[in-house]
């Protein structure tokens, strides 16, 4: 769990280098068709780069609010607080991702979401009260330092 709440923490701190220390330096994170850049994108360093740039504009921020793991595998559901390009206002997209561990990094990551510029979720799920993340508390009861990740200015 640690790797891939850190691996998050590098995404939402636009973090390259504690991307990287994450991920193998093979790693292939595949997209759902239907959302925009869904080309799979190869390789640690390139994937760290990748999420710098996406990240940062849209100020995202990731919480992983379950998880299921086994020595090499894990399937998490994991909520995106982001803001939409011309909106002032921060929606939730959630979403599910299986990751498989190779020498102890991440080797891919398949992605499963709908990118959207409003709040996307399970209709009825209480998820307050299951300890997932919310509008008002975006973090979780397994992730709880998530909100104390921001984004950081210029390149590293």
């Amino acid at each position: 769990m640690d790797l891939i709440t850190r691996y998050y923490d590098g995404c939402s701190s636009s973090d390259v280098q504690l991307m990287v220390e994450t991920l193998h330096p093979d790693v292939v994170h595949w997209f759902l068709t239907g959302n925009v850049g869904t080309r799979a994108v190869h390789g640690a360093e390139h994937l760290a780069r990748y999420w710098r740039k996406v990240a940062r504009p849209i100020q995202a921020r990731w919480v992983v609010d379950t998880i299921c793991a086994s020595a090499d595998q894990a399937v998490i559901e994991w909520t995106m607080f982001w803001v939409p390009p011309g909106s002032s206002t921060r929606v939730a997209t959630r979403g599910a991702e299986w990751f498989v561990r190779t020498d102890g990094l991440i080797s891919e990551i398949r992605s499963y979401y709908r990118m959207r510029p409003e709040d996307t979720g399970l209709d009825g799920f209480p998820y307050a009260e299951r300890g997932y993340s919310t509008q008002v508390a975006e973090r979780s009861s397994i992730h709880p330092a998530a909100h104390t990740f921001h984004h950081q200015n210029g390149d590293q």
